[in-house]
């Protein structure tokens, strides 16, 4: 276990008291700091959980599965690290501690352990050495390593006697621990309390890591004494206690964090080049965001309304789009489950957009094709996003085609009209494919994740938006469109815009004589950034912004 460039310097991040603090959006926004003063920036999540990735796990527990290129299935703060660094990421970006317990494991079954006994220390320790190390992969200046959980959690353990070592291996110059704390405000008393900062101090200290800064989440700036009184008593330099105060954008961290001098201290600590960052990319998206007037009304509507980390990827990417048309658009998330032939007006009413997002299961599917139905009917405009796009085809050949038992083989594998189906000789080869590289592989193998090429025709809405014919977006899906039904559909003002280039897969769908109706079969919020919305999402946007502007109007 060597790592390649050992020129790299290491930024560790742990968080301390209790979940949700923002480790992942706090790494993001040092390293769009770092990589502002002209530095190379690799970034890494480390997840404490068993599962080998988040893919099996519910989105009410886990929130949103982000998908990078190459088809890993990742924890949603890589979709922080990208929408900040501007860079993509891959499965070495995320590790969790299934995958590196299951790495050991198969280690120990090939036998080269030569026969010894297998222990968390050294083995487990190492294996997580070697995750990290894998990051560095195009001689980047800094890593910056994420531990997830609280320290504390029995699970994080070996990552954090794993980050313990690697400073007595690699050097105190080349490793730097990171410590993001709550301090709160006790409104009956007036005043912050550093107590549980003490406690979280105190509980990495006694698995030997000392933080160097010291990052305190709180509701507002903490003031000379309350630093000087964490350094006193969590043992760092005064000038090395920061706050973290609360922003009403998450894109004006990066702002905050340079105001209180944190990427300076990163330097000065890990001796990187003294060299001023050029934040004015940054500072043009926070005059933009200062500037927003209060945009379309756009309804959401899916199932994972009640922890909105389920749509974090999503959510953010309507921001950019509002972004581009000047606008702050309302999102309102409506529970698809709830939606019924009953009050889907009373809901719907209102709003200036309808967008249905990706989903797994027929929990919640007919509120989602009844709301595609409004839009359709409404001339609302609407954005469908894989589940999205195919209750909108199902939805169309219901009710337009009049084929009445239309489904997908997903929800119902005895219809006779199978519109969305499972693809079987393709998945079939795939899965060959995938269980030849890993024969335990099982779900995973049955899916389309990552980046496939789509061809967009042109004199199209879908090409008006993109402004080309060829892209490149990321799936996470199982069923297709079945194009036994393509001429049907195309014939009743179904348009089947965006095809794979063996035109075998339809890729995107949308109505002929409606405002702006447009579903597709990958995910496009993926690859939406602050400063590079994605272009869908840009027109979606633009057209809603429209209708509430007629709407207004009238």
């Amino acid at each position: 276990m060597e790592r390649k460039n050992k020129s790299t310097k290491f930024i560790f991040i742990t968080g301390g008291v209790l979940s949700s603090l923002g480790k992942g959006l706090a790494a993001a926004s040092i390293g769009a700091l770092l990589k502002a003063r002209g530095l190379k920036v690799t970034i890494q999540k480390l997840d404490p959980y068993i599962n080998v990735d988040p893919g099996t796990m519910n989105p009410f527990q886990h929130g949103e599965v982000y998908v990078t290129d190459d088809g890993a299935e990742t924890d949603l703060d890589l979709g922080h690290y990208e929408r900040y660094l501007e860079i993509s990421m891959g499965k070495h970006n995320n590790y969790t501690s299934g995958s590196i317990y299951y790495q050991v494991i198969k280690k120990e079954r090939r036998g080269d352990y030569l026969g010894g006994t297998v222990q968390v220390i050294p083995h487990i320790t190492d294996q997580i050495k070697e995750a990290i190390f894998s990051v560095v992969r195009n001689n980047e200046d800094v890593a910056i390593i994420e531990i997830g959980g609280t320290v504390g959690d029995i699970e994080g353990q070996p990552f954090l006697e794993a980050i313990r070592q690697l400073r007595y291996d690699l050097g105190k110059e080349n490793v730097l621990y990171i410590h993001l704390t709550l301090v709160p405000y006790i409104k009956t008393a007036g005043e912050l309390k550093t107590k549980p900062t003490q406690h979280s101090v105190k509980e990495l200290r006694s698995i030997g890591i000392q933080p160097d800064i010291i990052l305190c989440r709180s509701e507002m700036e903490l003031d000379e004494s309350i630093k000087k009184k964490i350094a006193l008593f969590c043992n760092v330099d005064p000038d090395a206690v920061f706050s973290a105060v609360d922003v009403d954008n998450i894109y004006k961290v990066p702002l905050a964090f340079y105001k209180e001098g944190i990427d300076q201290k990163i330097a000065i600590m890990l001796r990187l080049p003294a060299k001023n960052p050029d934040l004015s990319r940054w500072s043009r998206l926070v005059e933009k965001l200062n500037s927003l007037k209060p945009g379309p009304k756009i309804a959401i509507v899916g199932k994972y309304v009640n922890l909105k980390e389920s749509y974090k990827s999503l959510h953010e990417a309507l921001i950019h789009g509002g972004i581009a048309n000047g606008v702050h658009p309302q999102l309102l998330y409506v529970n698809s489950e709830e939606l019924t032939v009953d009050n889907v007006e009373e809901k719907l009413k209102d709003v200036h957009g309808i967008l249905v997002p990706g989903g797994f299961g027929y929990r919640g599917v007919e509120g989602k094709i009844l709301a595609c139905k409004y839009a359709r009917e409404n001339k609302i405009p609407f954005f469908g996003i894989c589940l999205g796009m195919q209750c909108a085809v199902i939805e169309f050949a219901k009710n337009v085609l009049k084929l009445e038992s239309a489904n997908s083989s997903e929800f119902d594998p005895e219809t006779p009209h199978p519109v969305i189906y499972l693809m079987r000789e393709w998945y079939d080869v795939q899965k060959k494919c995938i269980q030849r590289r890993d024969p335990n592989s099982d779900k995973g193998g049955t899916m389309r994740l990552g980046a496939y090429p789509c061809v967009i025709k042109e004199n199209t809405k879908t090409f008006e938006a993109y402004k080309q014919t060829l892209i490149y977006e990321r799936h996470r899906h199982r069923y297709e469109f079945n194009k036994k039904y393509a001429e049907d559909f195309e014939k009743n003002g179904m348009m089947l815009t965006g095809l794979s280039p063996d035109k075998n897969l339809v890729e995107i769908i949308e109505l002929k004589d409606h405002p702006w109706y447009i579903g597709c079969q990958f995910h496009p919020e993926f690859k939406s950034r602050p400063m590079d919305p994605h272009p869908l999402f840009v027109d979606f946007i633009k057209e809603a912004k429209l209708l509430m502007k007629n709407s207004t109007k009238d």
